[in-house]
């Protein structure tokens, strides 16, 4: 149990480290990790989400202090963001672990591939992202981060930088929006256990030192991801991600087949 507290420690701080730089990966990286190990997908994601509603506080809390936050934005995104939270996590619960697996395998593969994708094309010139757009955005983004274990800053953030917006402002606001989407998903999960729709809940205790230290790590490195922002290349880093990604989730894939 210690070594998978220990473990899953060293893995939420990378990710950390990783999602405070990009404004993506951290709940990507640590469900991949998670499926990995065996964990089914309705308690990866439940466990990757009730790790983010500490790390997600920290990072929010930071952008707060340093204005990082466009509330204009803001406001556009976090409804639609816990409407589709909400809706995904509903969802992956009322699926079996097995039938589920497959498809969350696939959707964490295309999100390593979308993270080459952004890392070979570079950010283009600042344009402010289209309003209309933001709410459908935010709602898909939400879905398949509750339905994946992880995604929202890979659909948002990657999106709305994408398309032109500032990238200090896309990631604050969106990681501070992920707070309170992460809250809405969390409490979704709770009430799939308490209302008997989630048959694989009692899986969750099992994993209780994994989701521990994926708090721990987590917490620890986000205070740290200025400094990786500031000194630590971009595309490199998401160049590095999205091919970590996509090994783990071939190891899932290949272990499926074998």
């Amino acid at each position: 149990m210690g070594g998978d507290f220990l473990l899953f420690a060293v893995v939420g701080f990378l990710a950390q480290l990783v999602d405070g730089a990009l404004g993506m990966a951290y709940g990507v990286v640590s469900a991949t990790v998670l499926l990995s190990v065996g964990v089914s997908p309705a308690t990866a994601s439940a466990s990757v989400h009730a790790a983010e509603v500490f790390t997600t506080a920290a990072s929010a809390t930071s952008h707060l202090a340093n204005r990082n936050i466009d509330w204009k934005l803001f406001w556009l995104l976090a409804p639609a963001g816990i409407v589709g939270g909400v809706a995904g996590a509903y969802l992956l619960t009322g699926v079996e672990g097995d039938m589920a697996r497959p498809f969350v395998t696939f959707y964490l593969s295309l999100m390593g591939v979308f993270i080459l994708y952004r890392a070979f094309k570079g950010v283009p010139p600042h344009l402010e992202p289209n309003a209309k757009l933001i709410a459908p955005l935010g709602m898909a983004g939400g879905f398949v981060d509750a339905a994946g274990g992880g995604g929202w800053g890979s659909v948002v953030s990657s999106t709305l930088v994408g398309s032109g917006g500032q990238p200090r402002y896309v990631i604050g606001t969106v990681n501070t929006v992920e707070f309170f989407l992460t809250v809405s998903v969390s409490a979704a999960f709770l009430f799939a256990l308490a209302s008997g729709h989630w048959s694989e809940a009692n899986d969750l205790a099992s994993h209780a030192w994994s989701v521990g230290g994926l708090i721990a790590g987590g917490v620890l490195a986000a205070p740290l991801a200025g400094i990786v922002v500031r000194r630590v290349p971009t595309r490199p880093m998401m160049f590095a991600v999205g091919l970590l990604i996509m090994a783990l989730a071939g190891f899932q894939t290949w272990e499926a087949l074998g």
